[in-house]
């Protein structure tokens, strides 16, 4: 055998020992497929079990718009009283598709006063998590 061969050999060995070890030690957490960016966590509502509306809402942190307690911020309005002016099934189409309801004086109103911001859509949130996020806003 040649050095070249030796080395080559040397590293396939290591290669194959690493792979069989990473295997071996692989966590389940370590399957589930990453995505980035702060819309990401809307997309794992399947994996995280039985989350409570409040722990839902800090996962998908609505806070950092809506402000602390949702009680208004620079970047999205207050999400207190929001019984007087939607149903459950509207609220939740309205989180699952924002841009739907874009077209309403109200909506026109709040995009001059948070030019900045959009809601992001949650349409890849598991619905009974979007109906337990509904239910605690309505009951705020």
């Amino acid at each position: 055998m040649t050095k070249t061969q030796i080395w080559l050999a040397g590293f396939l060995a290591v290669f194959f020992l690493l792979l069989v070890l990473g295997r071996l030690f692989k966590n389940d957490s370590d399957s589930k497929p990453k995505t980035s960016g702060n819309m990401m966590s809307q997309q794992q509502s399947a994996e995280q079990g039985d989350l409570s509306a409040e722990e839902l809402i800090n996962k998908f942190a609505c806070a950092g718009c809506h402000g602390a307690g949702l009680s208004g911020g620079p970047n999205g309005p207050a999400l207190a009283g929001l019984k007087t002016e939607w149903s459950r099934d509207n609220l939740i189409n309205y989180l699952r598709n924002p841009n739907s309801f874009m077209d309403k004086d109200k909506f026109k109103a709040y995009r001059g006063k948070y030019s900045n911001t959009l809601m992001p859509p949650f349409n890849n949130v598991d619905i009974k998590d979007l109906g337990k996020i509904a239910d605690y806003l309505l009951t705020k």
